[in-house]
């Protein structure tokens, strides 16, 4: 996944201006951990979880990046999410680096109580690779702010006073940004409708009533970007699960 991620690096050399020392430290992430983190299920057995943190440019800045719970969640997998966070940041021109986390395991399988434990669990283990000046994290695939919840409460637990700064997509009251859940699906959909807006008649509609939409997923993303679209009076005709 990331040598298929670096391709679009190599791609966009030509229209850039990158001197090729720059080149060769992107090629590869400044670091990653990888932990093994022990949870106790709810029938009292116990099972052992990979989980993973990359750092893979902090140039700019601090880290930032999801974390991600799902089965295939690997090494490789979360550098090349890693890698890409890197450049959304710098091409927006935020004051951040890149990074990404995740557990491989299927939050669909788990109770409320053990999505707390391996949550708290995963701060636990990477307590002194996170901080507000080292790596902010944020809700990602299978995880939502009452994740987010679970994990800044444990690392205040563990570092004490009130590190707000230390996670993004927490919860209101727990110094959370309102209308965060619906960020990313909003701004598809944003995406959307300024494409819409300079190519519409390229794509040979003579309007945005005649366009039918087709969404990947009903998640923390595809839900929101379906309501937008339901608002502007675009009309969704179907969600593809596609359980990456």
């Amino acid at each position: 996944m990331l040598e298929d991620a670096k391709k679009q690096l190599y791609a966009a050399l030509p229209y850039a201006n990158i001197d090729p020392e720059s080149v060769l430290r992107l090629e590869s992430p400044e670091k990653t951990i990888e932990v093994s983190i022990p949870m106790r299920h709810d029938d009292g057995t116990l099972k052992m979880y990979n989980a993973f943190r990359c750092h893979y440019d902090t140039t700019l800045g601090p880290a930032k990046g999801g974390i991600r719970y799902h089965p295939h969640v690997d090494k490789d997998h979360v550098q090349a999410l890693a890698f890409w966070m890197t450049f959304k940041c710098a091409a927006v021109k935020v004051p951040f680096g890149g990074a990404k986390g995740g557990v491989s395991i299927d939050p669909k399988k788990l109770s409320n109580r053990e999505l707390e434990r391996i949550s708290k669990a995963y701060i636990s283990a990477f307590a002194d690779f996170i901080g507000p000046e080292v790596d902010i994290p944020a809700p990602d695939l299978g995880t939502n702010e009452r994740v987010m919840g679970w994990m800044y409460s444990e690392y205040r637990r563990i570092r004490g006073g009130n590190p707000r700064a230390i996670i993004t997509g927490k919860p209101v009251p727990l110094g959370g940004i309102v209308g965060r859940s619906s960020a990313t699906g909003y701004g598809g959909y944003y995406v959307l409708e300024t494409l819409l807006n300079k190519y519409l008649d390229k794509i040979k509609l003579p309007s945005k009533d005649n366009l039918r939409i087709a969404i990947q997923g009903f998640g923390n993303v595809g839900y929101w970007f379906a309501e937008k679209c339901f608002k502007n009076h675009i009309k969704v005709v179907a969600y593809i699960f596609r359980y990456l």
